[in-house]
């Protein structure tokens, strides 16, 4: 059975529409702008920078002094006989997506939180400062069954409709679902690059579970005509896990017990883990896109305040 959508049990496992909401007002330190902090982590050597917003065409007229050259349109120059420039102005705002992953593989968390719960919360805190610094904001949520598409729109009830998919398919995870068929990332990631045609910013929210050989190429189309970052959401049981652990472990159709004690157990979970962040890691480098790592043991909010190079989190 569902669980209640409007109150959820614990803010730790499930999280509302509301809670996301009120994220908003704690978050304003934060910037998704090409301008970072320089503790930022997309300030990384390895990181690209956001390129912003892109640049509309406003007119051709006769070069004044003043001028930069290099808005001289040679062509034009040359069949009037009279120096030409091509004037841009910044585009209003750019379509920002936010893609998040409410599938039952993030519904787990040995520390703090669920991984659905740290995506959720990063995306609505993201949400919130996109649509503050004027842009577009949008999204897909998508669980195993289905997905809510929320086309960008620089509009309060935007906002809010994006965070009530978010918080209603939060809330419907639980361990005893179970599906026939289920929604891919790789699916997710077509539909977004069929939305997101040129620069936007795209960012996704999700533990990677089944990433393949197929992402590449859809890693590669995103990043090459927008702004990239992936939000890598991790539980410290990846690297290990303890002897005395009892795991439930569920993909929606099976369900298995994991006993701590197992030999080579964690060495099996770390190599797999390790194995996934490695594929990314090189993508991240070949395509020049940032992966932003996320941990179930720490609250979304002061993660992102450090990462993103504002000290030790809220105060």
């Amino acid at each position: 059975m569902a669980r209640n959508a409007t109150y959820p049990s614990d803010p730790r496992i499930h999280v509302t529409a509301q809670h996301l909401l009120q994220l908003g007002d704690r978050s304003t330190g934060l910037s998704l702008l090409p301008k970072q902090p320089a503790r930022s982590i997309l300030n990384g050597r390895h990181s690209s920078r956001l390129r912003g917003r892109g640049l509309n065409f406003e007119e051709l007229r006769n070069y004044l002094p003043g001028d930069d050259i290099r808005t001289i349109d040679w062509k034009v120059t040359a069949r009037t006989g009279a120096p030409h420039v091509r004037v841009y102005t910044e585009e209003r705002d750019r379509p920002v997506l936010l893609l998040v992953d409410q599938r039952v593989s993030m519904f787990f968390g040995t520390k703090e939180f669920m991984k659905s719960v740290v995506a959720a919360e990063a995306a609505a805190i993201a949400a919130h400062r996109v649509l503050a610094q004027g842009d577009r904001v949008g999204g897909i949520v998508f669980g195993d069954t289905g997905l809510a598409e929320h086309r960008p729109q620089r509009r309060a009830a935007a906002l809010m409709r994006f965070l009530t998919s978010v918080g209603a398919m939060n809330c419907n995870l639980n361990a005893d679902l179970r599906f026939e068929t289920s929604v891919t990332l790789n699916e997710v990631l077509k539909q977004a690059a069929r939305i997101a045609h040129t620069n936007a910013l795209v960012c996704v929210f999700s533990d990677f579970d089944g990433v393949d050989q197929n992402s590449e190429s859809l890693f590669r189309r995103l990043s090459h005509a927008n702004d990239l970052i992936l939000f890598n959401i991790s539980d410290p049981s990846a690297h290990t896990v303890p002897t005395e652990a009892r795991l439930t472990v569920s993909d929606g159709e099976q369900q298995i017990e994991i006993d701590g004690s197992t030999p080579d157990l964690a060495k099996r979970i770390r190599e797999a883990m390790e194995d996934r962040l490695a594929q990314l890691s090189k993508w991240s480098l070949r395509y020049g896109f940032p992966i932003v790592p996320l941990t179930t043991a720490e609250p979304a909010l002061g993660q992102l305040l450090k990462l993103f190079g504002h000290g030790g989190g809220p105060r």
